[in-house]
């Protein structure tokens, strides 16, 4: 995390705002945030640092196999998750017992990857964290950020040589120069507490207001760029779905 700090710190601007209230520390307790660069999860690290919060991340199996990567997740006690496979829907059981096992908050990304959402908002996300939520009767504090697209490009779906690599840190140098404004926003808590983990619907209502929330608190971070990103990455794809969260 000291770590972290200084490559944040050399990235950009760091500007956080809301806060984990003192009854949910040192509880069980889900955090859900919106997904929108490959950096954002040091973005988030060193933002719950400044909140005196250590996450544990719900992550893709892939980094807990990478050399030096995956011994870190590992000793972090970070969940893992692998995608595509018959074990991916272990995850949910893997944090509920995680949140037992560790007072440390567990951090997931709902939309389950960066968002290809046309204009960067949310997109509609998967029902795991609610379930996880409901099956664990945890609180679940949503974060929004903005800014941390324009630290590091999207680059490619898999990294597979040296150049791809090279894409993506020259980009992270290109942002040094450049400096971006980097916005977190800790919410309040969403309120679950009417829904059950065994009523068919509850989950799906339970991601519904989770979304909500991230994109609520997502819109005065983005104040100045309600439409479409100001910056533009052209390694990025696109989706032809909007965001179901917005009013329209």
């Amino acid at each position: 995390m000291r770590v972290d700090r200084a490559v944040i710190a050399l990235t950009g601007r760091l500007v956080i705002t809301g806060d984990v209230p003192d009854d949910l520390r040192g509880r069980p307790l889900l955090m859900a945030a919106n997904h929108i660069g490959n950096l954002d999860p040091l973005v988030l690290i060193a933002a719950c640092r400044e909140r005196r919060i250590s996450p544990r991340f719900v992550a893709t199996g892939g980094l807990f196999d990478a050399p030096v990567i995956g011994s870190i997740m590992r000793a972090g006690r970070h969940v893992r998750a692998d995608r595509g496979k018959a074990s991916a829907g272990e995850a949910l059981g893997k944090v509920v017992n995680a949140l037992t096992e560790d007072a440390n908050p567990v951090l997931v990304y709902p939309e389950g990857r960066l968002t290809l959402e046309p204009s960067m908002w949310p997109e509609r996300g998967k029902t795991g964290v609610a379930r996880m939520a409901l099956a664990a009767g945890t609180p679940v504090i949503p974060i929004s950020q903005w800014g941390a697209h324009e630290a590091m490009c999207y680059g490619m779906v898999r990294v597979e040589s040296a150049r791809d690599l090279w894409v993506l840190f020259s980009s992270w140098l290109r942002a040094v120069v450049r400096r971006p404004t980097m916005r977190v926003h800790f919410g309040a808590p969403v309120d679950l507490s009417d829904l059950a983990a065994d009523r068919v619907g509850d989950a799906a209502r339970a991601r519904d207001r989770i979304m909500r929330a991230i994109t609520e608190g997502l819109i005065p971070l983005r104040v100045d760029e309600p439409e479409a990103p100001l910056h533009h990455d052209p390694t990025r794809p696109v989706t032809d779905k909007p965001s179901p969260w917005l009013s329209r």
